[in-house]
């Protein structure tokens, strides 16, 4: 085995800290930085200290040998990208103000690429010209830059990014669903190989396009996203991609529509108190825009309006809610007191639990007046049936029926079946075997790189610090000579030999600071063995300790190198 370098923490360009950065609000950022990993540059930038650069280069490492084992093959990409091909998807407008965008001295325009699906798909059709070519994967790894408007909790939301971005291109559908299998196995492979818990869940594919999609996520408080687990079956999904199913109901028995004064009731609570019903009797109506026109979104009034999956629902189109100015003109709007029925010139979009059948307490577009007995498809019509509700624990598994349980979680990976949209938008064909042209059909693939750093520390840390899974730690081992000269001189010798053994060491060689300071230190920054040269230096006999359990041993410097180089 070859020789591993060690690592003086005398020369190392690293300081801990003691206390937690002002502006840290999730355990990550805090222990990154006082750990000496990272260091803020500017809001969403940061700078990879030589400990933190070789915890990102093992995950780098881990993502490069398993892509290589799917036969994919690895490429780079500029970052600085033109404007045409995103024009031509028609990404260059629906990223908005989190496209980073800048023209050259000539006035031309251009990007900072925040994912590089027309790039790949550019570059295959230049390269690739007949059925022989393909099927075949690119990717890389690759900074990625988005303006974010907030960018917070250290490197978990930055605007700049280091991903792995992949991209399968076959000739029809089974080739992309092989692809797409390839790459969720080879994912499996890399976060079991990280240590990271995760999930796999159904998500929905957004802005990205396509017929399938799903996420890796790691569990964590610091987590943004929030995914639904079944306790019964395996199903789990983001909230954002659960879907119920329509189930309408017998109306027959429901009396005609009945107008009731409700004077100063403009809100579910009050409403519901007024009559003596539960929320969930009633019909809440939401007023958004949607480019610019009204749309009413119904809900149970006990639930409350999903607004990322409405504007999942209507992107590219921008979704805002409506404000006083916009009741101006409009008689059949009142505020406080809609309803479905009589609505004039308003799309009407409803969640399921809305159904054909069911009959609610709603607004009567009246000032101070209800309506009860308004039935769906019987008093009013339904435009579109979308799931809307934000998701609730407990909710039924869609599965099963199970109650759900919400957790929070940390997206750190991606994967879709795009099909063809970026294929027809920039019309990448190869001749197939008849010699006719054959439309491309593409997968995309995303592990956050930097992002799992943070969500390893995340989930990997305990009252005293960082505690890294072995093939992702800066080290193997962390020597610390307790002070004195021999001491310090037996730390350096036992290094050196570890290091010809091929352990990566971490020494903690620094003169003038205390036994305490260096073992808190050694708990903080978190490599998984921690050798100790001290009161026992003399007779050559060292304590090993297991920064995951704490468990400690005294050993003779032989046993303790055997011990390590087993």
């Amino acid at each position: 085995m070859a020789n591993a370098p060690v690592q003086r923490m005398s020369q190392l360009m690293a300081k801990t800290l003691r206390d937690d950065p002002a502006d840290a609000e999730v355990l990550s950022h805090k222990l990154l930085v006082r750990a000496g990993y990272i260091r803020r540059t500017a809001a969403g930038v940061w700078t990879w200290l030589p400990l933190g650069k070789r915890v990102l280069a093992n995950v780098e490492r881990i993502v490069r040998e398993e892509m290589d084992a799917i036969g994919a093959q690895e490429v780079l990409l500029p970052a600085l990208l033109p404007r045409e091909p995103y024009e031509a998807t028609g990404r260059w407008d629906e990223y908005g103000a989190e496209l980073f965008r800048l023209k050259d001295r000539k006035g031309g325009d251009y990007l900072l690429g925040p994912t590089h699906e027309e790039i790949f798909t550019l570059l295959v059709k230049d390269q690739a010209s007949s059925y022989k070519d393909l099927p075949v994967i690119l990717y890389q790894i690759q900074t990625k830059f988005r303006d974010e408007a907030r960018p917070r909790a250290g490197i978990l939301r930055g605007r700049e990014f280091l991903m792995k971005d992949s991209y399968s291109f076959d000739l029809a559908d089974e080739g992309l669903a092989e692809s797409y299998a390839l790459h969720r196995q080879a994912y499996q492979r890399i976060f079991d190989r990280l240590g990271l818990d995760y999930r796999i869940c159904a998500a929905t594919a957004g802005a990205m396009g396509g017929s399938k999609s799903e996420e890796f996520l790691a569990p964590a408080a610091a987590g943004e996203d929030t995914f639904a687990d079944c306790p019964n079956c395996d199903f789990a999904a983001n909230t954002e991609a659960i879907t119920y199913e329509l189930k309408p109901v017998d109306a027959s028995d429901v009396p005609a529509v009945e107008e009731i004064p409700t004077p100063d009731t403009p809100t579910i609570e009050t409403l519901a108190a007024s009559l003596g019903v539960p929320a969930s009797a009633t019909l809440k109506n939401l007023l958004v825009k949607v480019d610019g026109e009204i749309v009413a979104i119904g809900v149970p009034g006990d639930r409350e309006v999903d607004l990322d999956k409405a504007e999942a629902h209507f992107a590219p189109a921008t979704v805002e809610l409506v404000t006083a100015e916009d009741f101006v003109g409009r008689p059949d709007l009142v505020r406080g007191y809609v309803g479905p029925q009589g609505l004039e010139k308003v799309r009407y979009i409803a969640d399921p639990r809305v159904a054909p059948g069911t009959a609610w307490i709603t607004g009567a577009n009246k000032e101070n007046t209800h309506a009860k007995n308004v039935v769906a498809g019987r008093d009013f019509e339904v435009d579109e049936y979308v799931d809307v509700v934000v998701v609730q624990e407990g909710d039924p598994c869609p599965k099963c029926g199970t109650g759900l349980k919400l957790d929070r979680a940390i997206e750190i990976g991606h994967i879709f079946q795009l099909g063809r949209k970026y294929a027809d938008a920039l019309k990448l064909d190869v001749l197939g075997q008849n010699g006719k042209p054959v439309r491309v059909t593409m997968g995309s693939y995303g592990i956050g790189v930097s992002r799992a750093v943070a969500a390893l520390a995340e989930q990997h840390a305990d009252e005293q610090g960082l505690v890294w899974p072995k093939e992702v730690a800066p080290a193997d081992v962390h020597v610390v000579a307790a002070g004195k000269a021999l001491q310090t001189e037996l730390a350096l010798d036992v290094s050196q030999k570890l290091a010809a053994a091929g352990v990566r060491v971490l020494v903690d060689d620094r003169a003038g600071v205390s036994p305490g300071v260096k073992f808190t230190d050694a708990e903080l920054i978190g490599v998984p063995q921690i050798l100790v040269a001290g009161r026992r230096a003399g007779e050559g006999v060292v304590e090993l300790k297991d920064r995951k359990t704490g468990e400690r041993e005294e050993l003779t410097v032989e046993e303790a190198i055997a011990r390590l180089t087993a």
